[in-house]
């Protein structure tokens, strides 16, 4: 991608482009498949799939904005619906956000700051970029404090739709989606997700609740490690842009993280999953987007705070309490429920057979494996102490490998959109977990939820 370059405008450019990359791209997997069917194969020609592949990735990386966007949620929901190059190809979308130049930010910002524009400093050079906003570093002339000013990109809320139908169109074009209604209410859920990402009042009021929520649980507390919320400055927020405290700190991947104590990186790997259990079980508010850039690890290691609240998801009520169930019911081994949960959650279809029934119940009891009780967790995991090793213990790729054989059966129906990002949270945190190379036994942290077998709300108290 060209850096800086401005996102490309006009529904008819936009679209022609994408167009053609997707009818040389569906052209190289039809011919595939014509190629395994002569042959008797059952590969056809990597090479040819891969590269337009990445043809098409790189179109939509070039268009920028929310194709970019657009592309990452394919890439991180539709694993088991688009083939495996295209899935592979569109991944690389997540590291190639590229900021604009200030040229091309600055007069909006200054458009709609008005007076208070000249109340601020702003560095011209971006701090972070992603495909829908980029972040610049400021200060506050009168206090003289650090905040960083969330900006969107210009006309973007006014192209999301348009954009959002020109790839779905492709990908049917290509034949790289099904036309079902299933499949339509990912589409749905989708497109609701990205309309979230740009609503930036609905971002402010979900980050004032989420700071409220930490003051209540005490739980999200462990071990003199604590979770944090950056303040937000009204007076420099609005529709387009957003302004919060600025707090310094390091992703869960990097070598400073990496370089902390033992015990510290246990107590980063467990607030991380008692903040998962509080935001389905009691909350009914989750961040649904794990990637790493959205949570910041202080030097110490002793705060974790929370970033972008844009992805944060609503769980209707029948969807949460079909997810705690079905959470509790793995961990209980109590297959009647588990069932049920996972029929009331879409993911098998009411008259689905034994071979899907087991199959499905498989893979939510090994993935909740790290949660048994300390004497039922495999030994070929734990340390000396009798700690489940997070990051040897490649959970999810034993528990995906699993799953990935299990899809392709016709008893297996596509599961909702709203469980597809609960499924995309709790794996990213189960990843967040295994990067910090964290050794504890989780057991105590749902424990609590097993006594009660419903969600309650409200509930204070550190677990033990």
């Amino acid at each position: 991608m060209t850096k800086n370059k401005p996102i490309r405008r006009g529904a008819f450019s936009r679209g022609l482009s994408l167009s053609i990359a997707s009818a040389r791209a569906g052209g190289a997997f039809a011919f595939d498949g014509a190629l395994r069917k002569l042959r008797g194969e059952e590969a056809g020609n990597s090479e040819r799939l891969d590269r337009e592949a990445q043809r098409f990735a790189r179109s939509l990386g070039e268009l920028k904005g929310s194709y970019v966007k657009i592309g990452q949620l394919f890439a991180l929901l539709g694993e088991h619906f688009l083939p495996a190059p295209l899935t592979t190809a569109l991944h690389h979308l997540e590291s190639q956000a590229e900021p604009l130049q200030w040229h091309h930010i600055e007069p909006q910002l200054r458009a709609s700051l008005g007076s208070r524009y000249k109340e601020l400093e702003i560095e011209a050079d971006a701090l972070a970029a992603a495909s829908l906003a980029q972040v610049h570093r400021a200060r506050v002339i009168a206090t003289n404090e650090t905040v960083v000013v969330k900006v969107q990109y210009p006309d973007l809320a006014a192209m999301l739709d348009e954009d959002f139908d020109a790839v779905v169109r492709m990908l049917r074009l290509a034949r790289w989606i099904p036309i079902s209604r299933d499949f339509d209410s990912w589409l749905a859920t989708m497109r609701t997700q990205l309309h979230a990402e740009i609503d930036y009042p609905r971002e402010r009021a979900l980050a004032k609740t989420f700071a409220s929520a930490l003051l209540k649980y005490d739980s999200l507390n462990v071990e003199g490690v604590s979770l944090a919320v950056p303040s937000v400055w009204p007076r420099f927020s609005g529709n387009y842009w957003l302004t919060m405290d600025y707090v310094p700190g390091f992703q869960a991947g990097s070598s400073e993280v990496a370089a902390l104590p033992q015990h510290r990186r246990n107590a980063l790997g467990r607030l991380m999953l008692e903040l998962f259990f509080v935001e389905v079980f009691e909350l009914g508010l989750m961040q649904s987007d794990p990637n790493f850039g959205n949570y910041l690890i202080s030097a110490e290691g002793d705060q974790l705070t929370l970033l972008d609240f844009g992805s944060v998801m609503t769980l209707d009520e029948p969807v949460r309490q079909a997810l705690c169930d079905t959470i509790v019911a793995g961990h209980c081994n109590d297959d009647a429920t588990l069932l049920a949960g996972l029929q009331r959650l879409g993911c098998l279809k009411d008259d689905a057979g034994s071979h899907a029934q087991q199959t499905f119940k498989t893979f939510v009891v090994n993935l909740l494996e790290p949660l048994r009780p300390p004497s039922e967790l495999p030994p070929e995991f734990l340390n000396q102490s009798g700690e489940y090793c997070w990051g040897q213990s490649a959970l999810l790729n034993r528990t995906g490998r699993h799953v990935a054989k299990s899809v392709a059966s016709r008893q297996f129906t596509i599961p909702s959109g709203d469980f597809a990002l609960v499924a995309r949270k709790l794996t990213g945190v189960f990843t967040f977990i295994a990067v910090l190379n964290a050794e504890f036994n989780a057991y105590d942290v749902i424990a609590p939820y097993l006594k009660c077998k419903a969600p309650k709300k409200h509930r204070t108290g550190r677990r033990a």
